[in-house]
């Protein structure tokens, strides 16, 4: 038999087509939330990209807690709550930016307050990504 796997189903070996058992994980893995899962709270992939995907810096936040690897967390959360989650929103610093064209593209993906989120946007450089977003995206 090709593509099978050997499985334990009730003290029995059997074979199943790959398939079948990469179906049965996948629905199993995410059937349900975890039982610890709190709909108000959020967990945000942020990333931040250089021109033509040069490079790639990359963060998860996490809020209220502040637990993920963002290192201007509680700012981050801060922000975003002032905003009400909306990235448009956001409101960074006055700085004076220099007029270089480095653009970088900033994305959020992942839940606020139970809401999904899957945000985009290319900025022509790093400050006036810094400009409009503040803390957020400052990792």
């Amino acid at each position: 038999m090709k593509n099978t796997h050997r499985i334990l189903v009730v003290g029995v070996f059997t074979r199943v087509p790959i398939s079948l058992t990469c179906a049965a994980a996948a629905f199993l893995a995410f059937a349900a939330p975890p039982a610890h899962a709190d709909p108000a709270s959020t967990g945000i992939h942020l990333t931040v990209s250089g021109s033509e995907n040069t490079w790639i810096k990359a963060v998860l936040l996490n809020c209220p807690d502040e637990t993920g690897s963002h290192p201007n967390g509680k700012a981050a959360c801060a922000a975003l709550a002032a905003a009400h989650g909306d990235f448009d929103a956001l409101h960074g610093e006055q700085l004076t930016c220099a007029g270089e064209n480095d653009s970088v593209t900033a994305t959020a993906n992942g839940t606020w307050q139970g809401r999904p989120v899957n945000w985009n946007k290319i900025f022509p450089n790093g400050c006036l990504l810094d400009v409009a977003t503040g803390p957020v995206f400052r990792f």
